[in-house]
């Protein structure tokens, strides 16, 4: 695995959980899995045991002279992990954060250039390199271009696109700075050659390319990034190599989201008996301060971001309160006028006994709800996987959710879905209005209010479901089998 990210040690958001998540499940197969990440200067080094140098003066080629790097090695929770660290002026990954600087490009075209650069020089010879998203999509170009013809002839490529938003636009210095060179030749449409900036090449078109299987995170989100805007102008070199393009559901980690025996919640509770769910619900009424009264609990967690459907985000806190339900929030946005307009509402709704808006995060309450609310909205615009609903569902918590990417692959509609009711698992809605939201939250709160059986019914469906890294695991074993030796 070659990433910029991994839970826990490097973690801004779901690329991090996955590549951790997936790492392990494949451990677990029998399969021997090494992580190169960069040695960023902020990472969470108390989750590292054994942190030791392993390979010093990795003189990495970069334009016409050479980087010095040192290569560490640590245990990440039982994660093999290497560490590149360059020594270099421009000081790539002691900056204080993981991402938000000018150069990123070319930060990231160096770790990709010095992963390989490291296997090469060590002696590994992987059957499967497996890159993620844009920092890393130079790999395979580079492992095809380069290092296949000085020794690395054996080695597969998979990448995995967790967001097609960021792709890596570039200009010809990255070709000069890897040593790839020739822009004439990867600046042509069907390599690396952007279609929107014929000056520019896109490091993630050229992992499509290059790479013997993409993979993104849902197969509903596959289709939609082929046939829709989602893919942000890929859609047509995915649909020129869509032999080797689809979808794989990402996994949740099952031992972390338990309610058997998650340390976040007071009470713990299985599909068996769900009984204590209600003695949690009451545990977050009381930190919520919420009044006890006979009403569901609908909730949201999660990142109040545009994509996420801010505004049905906000409609669904005044409409469960109009149905005689209560709401609670979890979550903060990047955008200082999302959190300024949430902030509002907090202090409108602040003497109303049924609602609670708690603007940031902490780990522990976000367990506490998904355990304790009735109810979970995911209304997002767009979802490549999404693991909230899943969560939810882990949890007996019924998904509200709008249908779009990962949450059509999960979530399957109490009343109109084509599956038998014991697959039925929550609610969907299609378009994005105000009305598309209040008919599913209507649905699902008058189960609860007039059928309580079904709605228990409902949840106990939900809880059945196996979203952990079970499955995924077995997909992604069978690419590389497909992959291996070709």
């Amino acid at each position: 695995m070659i990433a910029s990210e991994c839970a826990p040690v490097a973690k801004v958001g779901g690329l991090g959980d996955v590549v951790f998540g997936l790492t392990r499940e494949l451990e677990i197969r029998g399969h021997s899995v090494e992580i190169i990440l960069p040695k960023y200067d902020c990472m969470r080094y108390d989750h590292i045991w054994g942190l030791q140098k392993c390979y010093e003066n990795l003189l990495v080629p970069w334009f016409n002279y050479h980087i010095s790097c040192t290569v560490w090695f640590g245990f990440v929770h039982g994660r093999k992990c290497f560490f590149i660290e360059p020594h270099s002026p421009e000081n790539f990954f002691n900056r204080g954060a993981y991402y938000g600087f000018p150069d990123e490009h070319v930060r990231f075209a160096f770790f990709s250039k010095a992963a390989l650069e490291f296997m090469l020089k060590s002696g590994k010879r992987p059957d499967v390199i497996h890159t993620h998203d844009w920092q890393t999509a130079l790999v395979p170009v580079m492992l095809y271009e380069i290092y296949q013809h000085i020794g690395m002839w054996h080695s597969r490529a998979c990448h995995t696109i967790h967001n097609f938003k960021h792709q890596g636009i570039a200009g010809a210095n990255i070709l000069w700075l890897t040593g790839l060179g020739r822009p004439e030749y990867y600046f042509q449409r069907d390599r690396m050659g952007d279609d929107f900036n014929h000056s520019a090449i896109n490091f993630m078109k050229g992992a499509v390319v290059y790479a013997n299987f993409v993979t993104t995170v849902s197969p509903s989100h596959a289709w939609e990034v082929r046939h829709s805007d989602w893919g942000y102008g890929l859609g047509h070199v995915l649909h020129q190599h869509q032999s080797h393009f689809g979808g794989i559901l990402n996994g949740l980690d099952y031992d972390m989201w338990n309610p058997e025996s998650d340390p976040h919640i007071p009470y713990h509770y299985s599909a068996g008996d769900i009984s204590n769910k209600y003695k949690t619900k009451e545990a977050l009424r009381q930190r919520m301060l919420l009044r006890d009264a006979y009403k569901p609990i609908v909730a949201y967690v999660g990142r109040l971001d545009p994509q996420k459907g801010v505004p049905l985000i906000r409609h669904a806190i005044f409409h469960a309160l109009h149905r005689n339900a209560q709401f609670v929030l979890l979550g903060s946005s990047p955008e200082s006028g999302i959190n300024a307009d949430f902030w509002a509402i907090k202090h409108h709704l602040n003497d109303n006994p049924d609602c609670h808006l708690e603007i940031g995060y902490n780990e522990e309450l976000a367990h506490l709800i998904y355990a304790g609310a009735d109810m979970l909205v995911v209304p997002s615009l767009f979802e490549p996987c999404g693991l909230t609903q899943m969560i939810a569902l882990r949890y007996g918590t019924v998904p509200i959710v709008r249908a779009v990417g990962g949450l059509i692959d999960t979530v399957f509609d109490w009343d109109f879905s084509e599956r038998p009711r014991q697959e039925r698992n929550g609610f969907v809605f299609h378009q994005t209005d105000n009305l598309a939201i209040e008919s599913a939250m209507d649905r699902a709160i008058g189960l609860w209010f007039n059928e309580p059986e079904q709605f228990h019914e409902l949840a106990i469906n939900g809880m059945r479901y196996d979203y952990s890294w079970n499955q995924p695991g077995k997909d992604y074993v069978n690419i590389y089998e497909y992959i291996r030796d070709k």
